[in-house]
């Protein structure tokens, strides 16, 4: 997510995140070409940690952040999460992950549109 605009930029995919899907989101960030130095907040979990992705962010020039233990609240994305799950979540019945998935896929759609003065207020 972008902290000044709160634009998402979104990996997706149907198990576990893994470096792999890190590196993914690396090189999305890479081809958009911003006139600021990018800086990735991630948590401490070891696949955002481990060499692969390590390297590539070096050589994509990306700067990798690193919140202290046990600090989910200093991320940004732990907010949008919260916020989206509340949307999308609470107190809602899917029958299949097909329609979990659309949910959450509209949910994070509409919050830079529908839901963006609200988020705007809880992104700060």
């Amino acid at each position: 997510m972008n902290a000044l605009t709160h634009e998402l930029v979104l990996v997706t995919n149907d198990a576990y995140i893994n470096a792999q899907r890190v590196c993914e989101l690396l090189r999305k960030l890479a081809v958009l070409e911003l006139s600021l130095p990018i800086t990735l907040v991630l948590d401490n979990a070891r696949y955002q940690k481990c060499a692969l992705v390590t390297e590539l962010a070096q050589s994509l020039e990306i700067e990798l952040l690193y919140l202290p233990p046990y600090s989910p609240n200093l991320n940004l994305i732990e907010r949008l999460w919260k916020f989206v799950k509340k949307q999308c979540l609470y107190s809602t019945y899917y029958a299949d992950f097909a329609q979990f998935k659309t949910a959450i896929s509209h949910g994070l759609d509409q919050c830079h549109t529908t839901h963006k003065q609200e988020l705007d207020s809880l992104l700060t």
